[in-house]
């Protein structure tokens, strides 16, 4: 009994089976972890912001693909839910409930393509954000002692800097579901390449 146990545990379907589960959560934890360190600077820069109308119209488009990107990442922390699972029923001990290969590809596939396309649009958020921080800092007369308060509103403040930070938050939960998905794939063609 131990033999099969152990013949069991070093099959190709086990230990992808294990690289699922052990993938899967990794990548779910990363990305959520972020996912909500993210939105919740996105949400305090939007709650500080709601009195001061004066915004500049680059950070608001930022906001914007910077929103999308959380969106999007929200589909990814799905997906590698999604793997936890399929790594569950690789080791199914009935057949019928046992994913086929080029179903889990099209999982793993989706992931990359959901992650890469999040990525994208937090990239496009992060350059407007970043550009419309430079237009503030450089605005800002050299020299300058004195601020009158509506001067102060066009300085660059830290929750700015922290909205950088949400947006490299984001990029790295995406670039991880990213990771993970490649990994994947490649554990599942190893089989096909040493057989």
């Amino acid at each position: 009994m131990t033999d099969r146990s152990d013949t069991q545990s070093s099959s190709p379907r086990w230990v992808i089976a294990k690289a699922f589960r052990l993938v899967g959560w990794i990548s779910f934890w990363t990305q959520l972890v972020l996912g909500v360190v993210a939105a919740g600077i996105f949400l305090a820069f939007r709650i500080q912001r709601s009195g001061n109308q004066a915004g500049n119209p680059g950070t608001g488009l930022g906001i914007f693909f910077a929103a999308l990107g959380l969106l999007t990442l929200g589909g990814g922390v799905f997906l590698a839910f999604r793997y936890t699972r399929i790594g569950k029923q690789l080791v199914s001990s009935s057949p019928q409930n046992r994913p086929r290969k080029m179903q889990t590809i099209q999982v793993l596939r989706l992931g990359l393509t959901v992650n890469l396309v999040g990525m994208l649009l937090t990239l496009l958020g992060a350059q407007a954000i970043s550009g419309s921080l430079l237009l503030k800092a450089l605005s800002i007369p050299q020299g300058a002692v004195g601020f009158s308060p509506e001067q102060v509103s066009r300085l660059v403040q830290p929750i700015d800097v922290l909205v950088v930070q949400a947006n490299i938050n984001t990029v790295t939960a995406h670039f991880a579901g990213v990771v993970a998905s490649l990994w994947l794939l490649n554990s599942i063609h190893k089989p096909d390449k040493s057989g």
